[in-house]
Order: structure tokens, then sequence, then C-alpha cells
């Protein structure tokens, strides 16, 4: 009985070791498990944290619609409807002017007068040579008549009448010539007062009393006119916009010394060609400026409304999307796998800050703001949110926008 009971003691024993075995075999494998999954775990955050580290980080944006019309800012020169320098037709002193820079004139208005006595003389003896020449002009035609008669008797010879008629007829061509000449005097000692050529406002006055003044161009500007009750405006637009620029289309126009108070102009007529150096079609408009305040001279911002594409499928990209290298223009995207993606595009119009794209790109895509020309396919890349302190700037510290 003692020996069987022994026995089974020590069977309960053994027992009770194996679990116990167990139990630290299971223990240690868990343990062990642990320790490899800890481990793997670790690195591979360590994987990604070092992946992310060399990921470049970018921005991106997505392409906007280009629906409605699309603002396009161009700058513009502001000239009179008319504006002509005012030279002397004759040579003289200024006697007297009548006029200053501002003066509202009418068409035929003195602006001022010239001392000419040299021309007045050469009149006075042009007229004295005209009375002499009359004179000599009727003893010839007196005389030929006279030796008409005779020849008609045949008193005296063929040759002698026909010379008494030539020499009449000589009298006579000098006697017009005579005449000539003290009209042309007298059209010069016209000149002597100079006038205005049409409405307008005087903008310049280069002359004074006493000053020497010759004839033409060579003796300076002595005034300078502008008609300002209409102004043109001409606007050199991008060839890309040429197809719209037709007579009738509209346009709001600002002056910087009134910039609250916008003006309506419209289309008068282009130039009808490109200018080679620039590919700029010069366009002419009409400015209405009966209340006067506006300037010839100024510098103006006109903005079109330019209708969008038929159909509505160009979209809107920021133009520092955009990379150009060997392979063509091109926009860097991101994939879902946070991997460039380049996609070749075909561009619209140019409005500036933003480019009109006609192919290439989704309204869906992650288009890469300012992208490294040394971006390629396949690059790792991460997307960051722009600078919140940047954007919290306040506007007057940000850069102004460029305008086309």
């Amino acid at each position: 009985m003692q020996s069987s009971a022994f026995t089974a003691l020590r069977a309960r024993r053994q027992r009770g070791m194996a679990r116990v075995g167990l139990i630290i075999v299971v223990v240690a494998a868990v343990l062990i498990a642990w320790g490899l999954y800890s481990r793997h775990r670790a690195a591979g955050k360590l994987e990604e944290a070092t992946d992310a580290q060399i990921a470049q980080p970018v921005q991106v944006v997505k392409p906007q619609a280009a629906g409605g019309d699309l603002d396009l800012l161009l700058p513009g020169n502001v000239q009179a409807l008319a504006e002509a320098p005012i030279y002397a037709r004759t040579d003289g002193y200024l006697k007297r002017w009548r006029v200053d820079i501002g003066t509202q004139v009418k068409a035929g208005q003195e602006l001022a007068e010239i001392d000419a006595p040299e021309l007045d003389q050469q009149l006075r003896a042009a007229q004295a040579d005209l009375a002499s020449v009359e004179a000599n002009e009727k003893i010839a035609q007196v005389t030929a008549d006279r030796w008409r008669d005779l020849r008609e008797s045949d008193s005296v010879s063929k040759q002698e009448a026909d010379e008494k008629i030539a020499a009449a007829a000589a009298s006579s061509a000098s006697l017009n010539a005579s005449r000539a000449e003290v009209q042309r005097l007298k059209e010069l000692t016209g000149y002597k007062k100079i006038v205005a050529p049409f409405d307008g406002v005087i903008t310049a006055r280069s002359t004074d009393l006493g000053r020497l003044i010759g004839a033409g161009s060579g003796g300076g500007e002595l005034f300078r006119i502008a008609d300002m009750r209409s102004l043109r405006l001409y606007v050199n637009v991008p060839q890309q916009y040429a197809a719209v620029m037709k007579a009738g289309l509209n346009a709001e126009v600002r002056f910087p010394d009134r910039p609250t108070t916008p003006v309506t102009a419209s289309v008068a007529r282009t130039s009808g060609a490109l200018d080679a150096g620039s590919r700029t079609l010069l366009a002419e408009l009409k400015v209405d400026n009966a209340d006067g305040l506006l300037l010839p001279g100024a510098y103006a911002e006109v903005r079109f409304k330019i209708p969008a594409q038929a159909g509505g499928t160009a979209l809107l990209l920021p133009s520092n999307t955009l990379l150009f290298n060997g392979s063509g223009l091109r926009v860097a995207t991101v994939g879902s796998d946070q991997k460039v993606v380049m996609k070749s595009v075909r561009l619209g119009r140019d409005l500036g800050t933003q480019i009109e794209v006609t192919d290439g790109v989704t309204a869906d895509d992650q288009v890469v703001i300012a992208p490294s020309d040394s971006m390629t396919d396949g690059i790792q890349v991460r997307v960051v949110q722009p600078d919140a302190k940047a954007d919290a700037k306040p506007d007057a510290a940000r850069p102004a926008e460029a305008k086309s």
C-alpha cells in the first residue's frame, strides 16, 4: 500500500513539473514572439520615418474649371484725339503771344503774332514791280494791236508784226508772274498771325516776346495743341487674344489718379497685324472725355472680359506649376502612392498669375506647385500644407501679384 501511494505521489509531481515546464516554454515563446514583433514594428517605423525624411516635401493644387468670362488686364497709353505742334510759316520776331498753357482755343483763333519787317518790304517791292509790269504790258498790248492793223494793210512785214505780238505775250506772262509773286508774299504776310488749326487746349508754349522765329520745323515749336474731347487708348494685346479683339468689345479702364472711378471704353479698331518683335496686336480704344477730367499721356490699366473657350473643357493652373525642359512643357502630379507622375500639357491663354490648360490634366489631379528642374517620374514625395504663419500675414506684407 505504501509503495503504490508513493508511486502515485511521484507521478503527480512529475506531471506538475511537466506542466510548469510547458508553461515556462509557452511564456518564453510568447516573450520571444513579442520581442520579434516589437523589433519588426520599430524597424518599420524607422523605415517610414527615414522615407518621410528622404521624400521631397511638395505643395499641390488641383486644377480649377475655367468657367465664365476671364479677366485680361493690360497696360495702356492715352493720347489725345488730335494733337499737333504749331510752327511758324515765316521768319521774324515774336511780337506778341495771346494764349498760354491750359487755354481753351477755337479753330482760327489767334495764338501769336510775328513782326516780319523784311517780309513787309518784300511785299511792297513786289507790288511796285507789279505796277511797272502792268504798265509795260499795256504798252506792249497797244503796240501789238497797232502792228496787227498795219500788217493787214501790208504796211509792215510779217516778221516785224510777229515780234511785236510775241513781245506783248511775254509782257502778259511777266504780269502773271508778278501777280503770283505779290499773292505769295501776301499769303506769307498772313502767316504773321499764328492761328489754331482746330478746337483744343494749348498744352505747351515754347516761345516768348522778342524771340527770333524761323519758318518751318527748323525754327522750333511755338505751341502744342491737343483736342481732348475724346481720347485714344492704345493697348498691345498678346497674340493669343488677337482673335477676340473686335470693334465694339468693351473694357474697363482705371487711371492711377482716379483709382475708384473706372471708365468704360470700347475697341474702335486694331492694326490688323502683329508686331514682329513683341508678337502683339495694337488695339485702339475710344474714351469719352467730354468733362475734360482725363489727361493725354496718362498710363491706364485696361481690363477686358474675355469669353471662355467653347465647351468649357479648359482648366486653370497657377503659372508656377509649369516645367519646361527637353521633354517639352509638362506638370508634375502626385499619385495615390505619393510618387511623381509627369504629364505633358497643352496651353490655352496666359492670364498672368494663372494659365489655361486645354489638355493633359484632369480636375482630380494633384499638381505640384513650383516643381524643381530635377523632378522626374517615380520620385517619392510627401504632400505638405502651406505654412499657416505665412498665410496669416496681412495683405500689405505680401508681394503684389504680377499683371498681364
